[in-house]
């Protein structure tokens, strides 16, 4: 599914250049449970926003799904990413005063879905999550993990092929942020791509493989065989 070569990023502050990527290389496929780790500084959040199209590389190459971005646009690659990929963020990133239904819906307004159609996907997607009692609330007025949960159906409501989630738990309690992975979990065993940012292990260990970072370099990409799937995170 994604394959990047000799992939470099290159942040330019004052004349000063910063090299967030210093030449990665790896590829990810299709129905992999990814967790990308590193301390601050990394390249790890870097990494993700090129990935998922949210930022562009300086240098090297990334085909997705059998096609280079190189000579995509702007355009081309937001109508990819609102297809093919879905995003959890840290800080949620919902519309508080929108309820759980609007707040869900917002990716199919950027579709040809029709009406009908939405609602269906919509209530299909919270109801994934667990949430189908809260689909008229506000979500100002949900938990820190509930509200995540609704960030989980956003991203579920396209049928994407891959879901990015950046550091998931890292304004959950451990209790809430247990149940998260779980659900990242269950979706991944269901056959979805995950591709996971986390400084946290327990929360890194769900994935089947953990790509650690250090100064822009992979230092280390290897399998998981058991997973730790009890005890709090930290």
């Amino acid at each position: 599914m994604i394959e990047i070569r000799n992939l470099q990023k290159e942040y330019v502050e004052e004349e000063t250049p910063t090299r967030a990527l210093r030449g990665v290389t790896l590829s990810i496929d299709k129905g992999e449970f990814v967790s990308i780790m590193g301390p601050s500084g990394s390249g790890k959040s870097t990494l993700l926003q090129i990935l998922s199209f949210l930022d562009r590389p300086t240098g090297g190459s990334y085909t997705f799904q059998g096609k280079s971005i190189d000579g995509m646009t702007d355009r081309e690659l937001a109508h990819v990413r609102n297809k093919d990929m879905g995003f959890v963020f840290q800080s949620f990133n919902l519309l508080s005063r929108l309820t759980v239904y609007d707040n869900v819906e917002i990716p199919l307004l950027y579709s040809a879905t029709q009406p009908v159609k939405r609602q269906t996907l919509v209530e299909e997607a919270v109801r994934s999550v667990g949430l189908e009692d809260k689909l008229r609330t506000e979500a100002g007025k949900l938990s820190g993990g509930q509200k995540q949960r609704v960030a989980i159906a956003r991203a579920l409501v396209t049928d994407p092929n891959v879901i990015f989630a950046d550091d998931p738990t890292g304004n959950l309690d451990s209790q809430s942020g247990l149940q998260i992975m779980e659900i990242l979990k269950l979706l991944h065993d269901k056959g979805r791509t995950v591709i996971l940012v986390t400084h946290e292990t327990q929360t890194a260990e769900f994935a089947n493989r953990i790509i650690r970072m250090k100064d822009g370099l992979i230092e280390s990409d290897k399998a998981i065989t058991a997973h730790m799937l009890h005890g709090p995170l930290k």
